[in-house]
């Protein structure tokens, strides 16, 4: 959150209180590791951002959408641009019909907030291996994302 532009209107406290009332309201859960709270959090999260984005979005009729960066990530050595919440949610979709894990390691990684590390505990796959899937669903995203030529 720390990356956001200047008028984005969620602030991190925010998003960290919603979350926090979504997880505690889950008293059918039971927490199997500190990986799988980090996992249910960063789904929780994603949800969060895009149903605010959905909001702002309606509230003004597409005027001011909410902006990420895919550079959120501490290893991404060059910030992106900006990106619309909702397109990203959409490509998120498609890269999860491609490839699951690969669609539950950008979550986890940009909306959780986790490391390779700590995303390969949550998966169960070596570091060695996501950081192949980060790289490439990365770059998949950048393509999907990027404006197209006219």
């Amino acid at each position: 959150m720390r990356q956001q532009s200047v008028g984005h209107t969620l602030q991190a406290t925010a998003l960290v209180h919603e979350a926090y009332l979504r997880l505690v309201d889950q008293k059918a859960t039971e927490w199997r590791s500190r990986a799988h709270f980090f996992g249910v959090a960063a789904k929780c999260m994603r949800s969060i951002l895009v149903d605010h984005a959905r909001a702002r979005r309606a509230a003004k009729r597409g005027i001011g959408a909410t902006m990420l960066t895919l550079g959120q990530v501490g290893d991404v050595a060059d910030p992106k641009p900006a990106v619309d919440v909702l397109e990203l949610e959409d490509a998120l979709q498609r890269l999860t019909q491609l490839d699951p894990e690969k669609g539950r390691l950008v979550e986890l990684r940009y909306f959780g907030g986790l490391s390779i590390d700590e995303a390969a505990e949550v998966l169960e796959v070596s570091p060695a291996t996501l950081k192949r899937h980060w790289n490439a669903a990365r770059a998949w995203l950048r393509r999907e994302l990027s404006p197209t030529p006219d």
